[in-house]
Formats: C-alpha cells, structure tokens, sequence
C-alpha cells in the first residue's frame, strides 16, 4: 500500500485545487525554496491521517483556512488516494479514497465518498498500520532536533511509548479506578444493610397496626362501591335512554336526510326542465313568426297565381270555337278510311287463298310433267346407247351434272331468302318508321302537352326544393339557438366540475386529451371517471372512496404516459397522475361472505380491460349498511367500508364522514359535462346533416333549373318539328309501297328456284334409279302410266290457267286499295287529327299547371294555419308545463326552507343531548375512577349492600370514617416496605458477593498487566537497540553505537546512581521496570574498537545522525506503510547525508518515502521530483524532472 494521488483546495497555502499525482510508490522528493509551501504539503498529508491535528477549536480551524488576497475561503479539504491493492485496508477494493475536510463550524471525514466519523478512520488506519503509539513514520521539522537534545529519561519514555506501555498504563489506572469504586461501593452496601435491618425491625410493629386498619378501610370501600355502583347504574340507564333518542332521531334524520336530497335533486332537475322548457318556448316562438312571415308571403303569391289562372280560363275558351269545323273534316276521311280498310281486309285472304291454289296446281303439274319426262327419256336411252355400260356412264355423267345444278340451285335459294330477309327488314323498317311519324304525329299534341307537363313538373319541383329549402333554413336556425343554449349550459356545467378539483388537474386533463388527439395515441383512455357508470345509490360511496384519484388518467403503458408528459412538462400545461395498466398488479383481496359487506368494485360497469385500474381504487373496499358495521369489517379483514351516505372506516382505524353538499357531487358535474357534451355533439351532428342537406338541395335546385331550361328548349323544339314530320311520312309510304313491290318480286323468285330444285331432286332420283336397272324396252304397264300422266297434265293445265286469271283480278283490287289509302286518305287524315285540339291542348296543360299551382299554395296555406295552431298550442302547453314546474320548485323550495329549519332546531337539541351526554360521561368516568381508586374489592363487596338504602350506606360510611381517622397516622404501606426491604436486604447480600469476586479479578488483571508491560519494554528495548546498531553501522561504516539502559542501584534506592550495562547483562537480571532511569547512547565514528562516547560529547551533527538512527531503528520495530521525512538531513555533513540517502533508497524498495530537502545526495537517490511554487501567496505543486530538481538545490 501506499500514497497514489493528493488533492489540496484552500488548506493554507493552497488556495486553488491542487493534483500531485502520480506520487511514486518508493523514493519522492519535493523541492522548494523557504516559504513556498512545502512543510504545508506534508502538514495536508497529517491533517489527513489525524497526527497533530486532533480536537480543533474555531481559531485553529480558522487557522488552517488560506489567507490572502482575494475572497475568503470558508472551507478546505485534503484527498489522499491511496493504492490497496494488498487490501491492507479492509475495504475490499484496489484503491480508498480518504478526505478530511474544515470549516469555521465542520470539521468531517469521508471514506470513499461516504461521510464517517473520526473513531472509524482512526480504526481504519490503525488496522492499516498507522500506530498511534509509533508517530515515527512522519518526521517533521524539529522533531530530530528534539530528539537530538533528549533527556535519557525521556528516550526511554519515548521506548515505552513505542512499546505500547501506555495502553497497558491507561487500563492499569482505569482498573485501579474500577478497585476504589468497588471498595466505595461494599462499604456503602454494608451501611445500607445495617440501616434495611433497623428499618425491618420497626415494620414488624406497623404491620399490627395496618392490619386493624385494613378490616375498617375494607369496610369503608364496600360502602364507597355500593354507592359509586349505584351512581353507575344511574347514569348508564340515563345514558341509555339518550342513545335510545339519538338513536332514533338518527334513523329520523337518516330518512328526513333522504327526503331533503331527493327533494334537493329534484329541484336540480327542476331547474334543469325549466331551463329546457324556456329554450323549447323561445324556440317554438321564433318557429311560429317564421311561419306567419312564410303564411303572409303566401297569401301574395296566392293571389298573383288566381290572377293568372282566371286569364287562361279566358284564353281556352276562345280557342274551342275554332276546333268544330276541323272535327267535321276528320269525321269524313276517317268514315271513307274506314270503308277502304274493311274492303282491303275483305280481299286480302282471298288473295292469300288463290295464291296458295296456284302454287298447289303449279308444283303437281311440275311433278307429272318430270314423270312423263323420266319415263319417255328412259325409252330413249334403248335406242341411243347399244350397251349398258355406255348408258352407266352417260348416266353418271348426268347424275354428276344434276348433283352440281342441285348445289347451285340451293345457293341461288340461299341468296333469294337473304335477298327477301333483307326486303322483309327494310319493308318493316319503313312501316316501323312510318308508325314512328305516324305516332309522333298523332302523339304530338300529347307530346307537347308532356312537355308542358313536364315543364309544370319541374317547376312544381323547384317550387317544392326552395320550399325544403326553407324549411332547411329554418331547422338550421334552430338548431344554432339550440347549440349556443347548449354550449353556454356545457360551460356552466364544466365551471362546476372545474371547482371539484383544482387548476393544476382541470388544465392537466384538458391538456392531456388534446396532446393524445394531436400524437394520436390509441393507448391514452381518459381519466377513470370516463370509464365507468354507477348507479345513483352508490355514488356517494364512489366519490368518498376515489376522492382525486377520479382525475387519474388511464393509460395502456408507462411509455404512452411518459410521451404525454415530456410535452406537459415543455407546455408546463398542468399536472396529472397516470395510472399505467401494464405497471397496475393489484393483489388478489379477499371478501367477507355476508349480505352486509359487498365489494364496491361489484356495482360498478366498465370494460374489463381496465380491471387493474378499478381494482387498484375499488378492490379494498366494501359497502356496508352502517359504520359501525363498516368498522367491524375494517378491523377483521383489514377493508375499507363505506356506507351509501359515505361516512368511511379505514381499515386502519380512521373514520370520516360526515355531511356532504350533494350539490357538489363530482359523479353528477361529470355526468351533466356528459350529458351536455352529447347533446351538442347530436345537435352538431344534425347541425352538419341539415348544412349538407341544404347544400344537396341548392344543388338539386341549380338541377332543377338547368332541367327547367331543357324542357322548356324541348317544348319550343316540338312546336318546330311538325312540318318536317309530314313531309317524311309521305315519302315513307312511297317507299313502301315499292318495298311492298319488290317483296312480292322476290317471293316469286323463290317460289320457282324451290320448283325447280324440286324437280332437279326427282330427275337425280330417277338417273340413279335407272342405274340400278337394265336395259329394256317400255312394257304395258310404262304405256298406260304414261298416258295417265299426260290426262292429268292436261286437266291440271286447265285448273290452272282458270285460277291464275282470278288471282290477277284480286291482285289488281287489292293493290288499288292499298295505293288509295296510303297515298291520299292517310296523308290527309294524320295532321289533321294532330292539328285538332292542338292550341286548347298547350292553354290546358299550362291551366293545369296554374291550377296545381294554385291548389298547392292553397294546401300550403292550410298547412301553415294548422302548423301555427299547433305551434300556438304547443307554445300554450309548455308555458302550462313551465307555470307547473315553477309551482313545483316553489312548494320544494318551501318544504326543504321547513326542512332545513327542523334540522337546525334537530341540531340544536342533538347539541343539548350531547352536552348532557359529556357531563354523564364525565361522571361516569369519574365514578368509573372512583371505584377503580378502592383497588381489589373483596367478594363480599358486590353483595352486601344490594338490598340495603343508599341512606343507611350513607349513614354507615360516615361511621366507618370517624373510626378512620383514629388510624389517621397509620403506615398504610407497611407490608410492602416490609417486602421491599426485604428484598433490598437480600439484593445488596448478593451485590456485596459480586464486589468482592470483582475485586479479586482486578487485582488478578493489575498484576498480568504490570507483568506484560515489563516484557513489552523489554522485549521493545532489545530490538530497538539491535536495530540501532545495525542502522549505526550503516550510516556510519568506520564506527560503532548502542543502546544503554539506565538503572537505579539495587543497594540504595534513595539515590540515583546509573549502572551501565550491556544489553546481555540487562537481559540476565529480573529487576522491575520502574527501577529503569532512562535509555543512553554509546557511540564511536572513528573506530570499532576505540572507548564509545555518550551523546552529550557529540557534534550537533553527530547528534542529528545519532538521532536519525534512532528513528530509523524504531520504525523497524512497527515499519508504516509509507514514511515522511520532512528535511531530516538539513544538519548532516556529505559524508553522512550519501549514506542516509542510500539507505533511504534502499528502504524504499519495501516502503513509500517521501521527502524534502536542499541537498542533492537526496534528490539524487530519488525517484520522482516534485517543485513547490509560491506566487501571491499562493502555493502550487508541479512534477519537475531529476535534473530540474538538482539544479534548484544546487543553484
């Protein structure tokens, strides 16, 4: 171990923070010139360790203080750090840490940062070999010289010192303290004794005396017990009969309380009604003046509507007279119209019958014609070809031929039915087309009546828009009246929550709901009273139990709350208590099982995710019916219990309640915030819908407009398409007249091409019929069907030709008819019919129009006078609900007037009862006392006296108390001053005995103590002399010294002859310490063999180096862990200074040195230099280099 860094801050010299580090573990020197500062450095390391600087008054405190220029230093301290890694200390650690420091009022130490006292570093430094019987590890200045200059008695003091003689003499001298004190005390015990025994004997006659005593004083307490008891008894059925009546008139003030809050909240909700009612009546008025505005608006618009429909009704009737001439002229083209289409319809499916006939004839006549052919070219097949062969293969050839014309003739029918599909298409486009003019001809007046209509239509929808807009209007207004009604009520009521609590929490939870909106944190759920609802029973209790923690806000995490509170803390925007769930483990509570103690947490509803939070509030606490049952529960199951009205037991025995002002219940500010916020979030939310209603509905207007405009374009656009439409139908019904042409043409084509396929088919069949046979001549039977076929061909011909000429006939009729009708009676018909009715059709529609118009406005007025009746009805109705509840709150206010005034005299007389019930208390007590001041009664004191009257106890007492006063002088504590005496005796007996066994042991421990400081001084002498000799020689090669010690003669003890004796023959003799005088130094410089000479015959360097040797020498006996020495070769010669230097080194090696000097054999054995540096009277200390310091101390 040893020194590894000083710090020094205001301690003398050094005013400012002073480092010396590092401080070598062997040899350091410091240097400096006088004054600098360096004997300051070394008293810093003292006032440390406590060496010389012990028990500091003010003035020396104040002493140790810097003084100079400047501002005062008011307090310093001196670090020292030293290196235990050998745990030489035992701290358990590599490095201690040890500070001392002053003030004008401290004086402290700190061990490692930690304040400790004096006595534990004192401990602390002997344990680390810092002995106060061996200060020689630290020399300063003068203490060589001291040394130098020492009595032989004082060295041998000095031995003894080092020896450790003064413990054994400080415990001698308590031992010999702790012997007078005994011998004092056995001679006060047997003094004591001696009196106990004198005083037993006189007791032995007080207790005779006593004994009389106590039979009449027995006596006299029975007598006082029955009367006190009787006064008990008294007082308690007095006391009963009170707590009877308070009892009762709590269970009526309990109900008449209940009353009083009942009627109390009904009056809140009174007030509250009539508050809506008012608003409700203001707003049903201004509802009913905008309705008398909009019903004498209407009344105008009426009247300029009934105005305009009168003229129309004027118009229309001069247009009907213009319209009979026209209806005769359609009446006879449509009679001859109709005449045509029955003549048509007459002869059409006779056409249709002889087309068919023709077709019939035409297809059989084709048949037989094929057959004949067959049978006569298969006869002449027999002449042309000679063989069979030839004739199969001329035959094949045709077959192949036919094949072929066969697939042409199906193409060509392919293309008749597309050619006659697209005819059909065209001819029924064209009447679809025509039907369409025809339509829109005969429709045209509908179609502008339509437009009319339509026109009307979408007027009457923009008249019922700006109507809805109106309405709209309306409804916002009110519902703006309605919002800052109820954003002034939602005011009010937040004003009362905010007196529930104070400023910091009300600003801390507005604060927290806009931070969490604006960080948008999921996890923040407001505070606790957001989160749960109770029913209006258990309120009180709620708020009794919860108190503030109410406010506290509910968060999912410590982390979320700690977000919210770094910005509170930069906004300084209030302060609020967060209740963290994933740090809330409330433990498990267990309930009484009885009807009277129910959890409170069981009639609360709220999520079950915030369960830690409800517990941790609710879970100790229980409703119970009474406090008085609530506080036995509290005392048994270490609850909490609270009754409905909130009076409380704590669970560790406090009680509070009390009246409550229910009017400022928090539950209930909260609710009516609730409440009030709702109502302005759904007036809001209406507000919004009927602001994007009107908005919807300006749109459908500005709709209704552009549609207005369309329609009244589409109306003008009719009136201007007649003309067109005529021309086209003419030019339709040319043109389908010769689609008719052409459809006829194509059917007849087809017709044919279908014959003759059907012919080709028979000639293919009857080629390959003839293939299969052979060839021979025609038989009979070939003969007569050939004639049979030629008949009928003929016959058929005829048939023919007859039916052909009278389709002709109906042909030419029937396209006669229809030319008529479609190019001159329809022409004509058609816009005559659309012209007729026309000009009446437009008057009427728009007289339509005026008249829905007109019967709107009238239905609207009705409306508007049904809808002010209500409103006036309504209005009626309120103001009689209104009148109703002012009585109402008017009756209660007067019953809670009455009420308050009985509760008051309920006071008043509860205050004469309680006095009364103080004053029987206090009696009782004190009868209570009086009867605890007669002691341990016999048994017959509860008995004796029940029968008997309180006069003749009376009588009785004041008898036994005339006999009392006989024994007036009496000792009532005779028997236990007899006892107590006794065992006083008995005690002092055995504390005498105990005396004398501690007498033997001191003396025992005074004579081991004289023996060891003996051996102690001896054994202490004998090393401190070997190792001055060793160190002598060292210092001093050529010479020889020793230790001598001084005796007393053994023949005459009065004079003080000193014997000199060597240390064998001092180690011979047995003689006793205290014949020892003092301790000598013999030395010899210049021979080992020459007379030795005393220390008195020495040089004073001869003596400094004597004296140096036996520093050195004692430090060997108890070596320190690090030494300093202080200038100790300020007086040595060269010689003597090299080889004190050398041995210093050569003890360095083991132990830390640290020294100052001016002399260069010093510094040169050194290994670390430091320089001490006055400037304005200011001391700093640097670490210099080996030949820096060598030329300060030879400069």
């Amino acid at each position: 171990m040893h020194i590894k860094k000083l710090i020094i801050q205001g301690f003398k010299s050094y005013k400012d923070y002073t480092v010396i580090e590092p401080v070598s573990p062997h040899h350091n020197v410091i240097v400096g010139r006088n004054g600098s500062g360096k004997s300051n450095f070394f008293a810093a390391i003292r006032f440390v360790l406590g060496d010389d600087y012990t028990h500091l008054s003010r003035e020396e405190r104040q002493a140790l203080l810097h003084e100079g220029p400047g501002s005062a230093v008011m307090s310093a301290y001196v670090e020292v750090t030293f290196e235990n890694s050998d745990n030489r200390f035992p701290t358990g650690k590599g490095e201690v840490v040890l500070r001392r420091t002053i003030g004008l009022k401290k004086d402290e130490y700190s061990l490692d940062r930690k304040t400790v006292n004096k006595n534990e570093v004192i401990n602390l430094l002997e344990s680390a070999g810092f002995s106060r019987s061996n200060p020689y590890y630290i020399v300063p200045q003068g203490r060589v010289t001291s040394l130098t200059n020492a009595k032989d008695s004082e060295r041998l003091e000095l031995l003894k010192e080092v020896a450790g003689t003064q413990i054994y003499e400080s415990r001698r001298a308590e031992s010999n303290k702790i012997m007078t004190e005994t011998v004092l005390k056995s001679e006060k015990i047997d003094e004591l004794l001696e009196y106990i025994e004198e005083r037993l004997h006189e007791l032995e006659e007080e207790k005779n005396e006593l004994a009389v005593y106590h039979k009449k004083d027995n006596e006299r307490r029975c007598l006082e017990y029955a009367i006190y008891s009787r006064e008990h008894d008294e007082i308690n059925a007095v006391l009963d009969a009170l707590e009877q009546d308070r009892t009762s008139t709590l269970q009526k003030n309990e109900i008449d309380s209940g009353a009083f809050i009942e009627r109390e909240t009904r009056i809140e909700q009174i007030k509250g009604e009539i508050t809506e009612l008012k608003n409700s009546v203001n707003l049903l008025r201004l509802e009913k003046q905008q309705n008398d505005e909009d019903y004498t608006n209407l009344i105008k618009s009426k009247a300029a509507v009934d105005l305009q429909f009168q003229q129309l009704l004027r118009q229309i009737e001069f247009s009907k007279e213009d319209e009979t001439s026209k209806v005769e002229m359609l009446q006879s083209l449509e009679s001859e119209i109709h005449d045509k289409e029955s003549e048509l319809t007459n002869i059409i499916p006779q056409y249709n019958e002889i087309i068919s006939q023709v077709d019939l004839l035409n297809q059989q006549i084709l048949s037989l014609q094929n057959q004949r052919r067959t049978i006569l070219d298969k006869q002449s097949r027999i002449s042309q070809f000679a063989t069979r062969e030839e004739r199969d293969i001329w035959i094949k050839a045709q077959i192949e031929e036919i094949s072929s014309s066969i697939k042409t003739q199906n193409q060509r029918i392919q293309e008749l039915n597309i050619e006659l599909e697209n005819v059909s298409a065209a001819l029924d486009a064209k009447a679809f087309r025509k039907q369409e003019i025809q339509s829109a001809l005969s429709s045209r007046g509908e179609l502008t009546a339509g437009a009319m209509a339509k026109v009307s239509s979408i007027n009457e929808q923009k008249e019922n828009l700006i109507d809805r807009r109106k309405e709209l209007w309306r409804e916002e207004a009110k519902l703006k009246s309605m919002t800052e009604s109820i954003k002034d009520d939602l005011s009010q009521s937040e004003k009362s929550m905010s007196t529930t609590m104070d400023r910091n929490t009300s600003n801390g939870l507005k604060s927290v709901k806009e931070i969490a909106e604006r960080l948008k944190l999921t996890g923040c759920y407001g505070p606790l009273c957001d989160l749960f609802s109770v029913d209006n029973r258990f309120k009180t209790a709620v708020e009794a139990t919860a108190g503030n923690s109410l406010f506290h806000v509910v968060v999912d995490s410590d982390s979320t709350a700690d977000q919210i509170l770094q910005v509170m803390y930069k906004q300084n925007a209030g302060r609020v208590t967060f209740m963290p769930l994933n740090r809330l483990h409330p433990r498990p509570v267990s309930y009484p099982d009885a009807s009277d103690a129910l959890p409170l947490l069981n009639f609360l509803e709220y999520d079950t995710k915030y369960q830690p939070a409800f517990q941790q509030v609710f879970s100790k606490t229980i409703v119970c019916p009474s406090i008085e049952v609530a506080s036995q529960y509290a005392r048994s199951h270490q609850l909490n219990g609270i009754t409905l009205s909130g009076d409380r037991s704590d669970k560790k025995g406090a009680l509070s309640g009390g009246y409550r002002d229910y009017k400022n219940s928090r539950l209930d500010a909260l609710k009516n915030v609730k409440k009030y916020q709702k109502r302005l979030v759904d007036i809001q939310t209406n507000l919004e819908r009927v602001t994007t209603q009107i908005d919807s509905v300006d749109q459908e207007i500005t709709i209704c407009l552009n549609e207005l405009q369309k329609a009244e374009f589409e109306f003008k656009q009719l009136e201007r398409d007649h003309a067109p439409l005529n021309l086209e139908q003419v030019s339709i019904t040319q043109e389908e007249a010769e689609v008719q042409g052409s459809h006829r043409r194509k059917v007849h084509d087809l017709h044919l091409a279908k014959l003759e396929l059907q012919t080709s088919e028979q000639q293919l069949k009857d080629f390959e019929e003839e293939l299969q046979s052979d060839m021979v001549e025609m038989d009979p039977r070939d003969m007569k069907r050939l004639k049979h076929l030629e008949t009928q061909i003929e016959q058929l011909s005829v048939d023919y030709n007859d039916i052909n000429t009278k389709r002709v006939e109906i042909e030419s009729q029937k396209v006669n008819l229809e030319y008529q009708l479609n190019t001159n009676l329809y022409l004509r018909r058609d816009p005559l019919k659309v012209q007729l009715g026309m000009d009446n059709l437009v008057d009427e529609s728009e007289l339509s129009s005026v008249k829905k118009t007109l019967e709107k406005h009238e239905a609207k007025l009705h409306k508007l006078e049904d809808a002010s009746q209500k409103l006036e009805n309504q209005i009626q109705n309120l103001v009689n609900d209104l009148q109703a509840e002012e009585k109402e709150q008017e009756t209660l206010e007067e019953l809670q007037h009455e009420a308050a005034a009985k509760i008051e005299h309920e006071s008043k007389v509860n205050e004469r009862n309680a006095a009364k019930r103080s004053l029987l208390l206090a009696r009782k007590k004190e009868c209570n006392e009086n009867i605890k001041s007669l002691g341990v009664l016999p048994e017959e004191a509860f008995v004796k006296y029940v029968s008997t009257s309180s006069n003749a106890i009376v009588k009785k007492l004041h008898k036994v108390n005339e006999a009392l006063k006989e024994y007036g002088s009496v000792n009532k504590k005779a028997y236990e001053q007899y006892n107590n005496f006794t065992k006083q005796r008995d005690s002092l007996i055995a504390r005498r005995e105990e005396l004398r066994r501690s007498q033997d042991s001191i003396n025992e421990l005074t004579m081991v103590l004289d023996q060891r400081k003996d051996e102690a001084i001896e054994r202490t002498f004998k090393q401190v002399a070997k190792n001055f000799s060793e160190i002598f020689e060292k210092l001093v090669p050529a010479g020889r010294g020793e230790l001598v010690m001084n005796k007393r003669s053994e023949l005459s003890q009065s004079s003080e002859q000193e014997n000199t004796m060597d240390i064998d023959n001092q180690a011979a003799q047995k003689s006793s310490i205290d014949n020892y005088t003092g301790v000598g130094i013999r030395v010899s410089f210049n021979s080992k063999d020459d007379e030795q000479l005393s220390i008195h015959q020495l040089s004073g360097g001869q003596k400094s180096l004597c004296a140096l040797a036996l520093i050195f020498a004692i430090q060997r006996c108890d070596p320190a862990p690090f030494n300093i020495l202080d200038e100790c070769d300020a007086n040595l010669d060269a010689q003597y200074r090299s080889a004190l230097a050398s041995m210093v080194k050569e003890m360095s090696k083991t132990s830390q040195f640290i020294c100052t000097t001016f002399r260069p054999e010093m510094v040169k054995a050194a290994d670390t230099f430091y320089g001490v540096m006055f400037n304005h009277k200011v001391s700093t200390v640097e670490t210099i280099s080996k030949d820096e310091a060598m030329k300060f101390v030879e400069g």
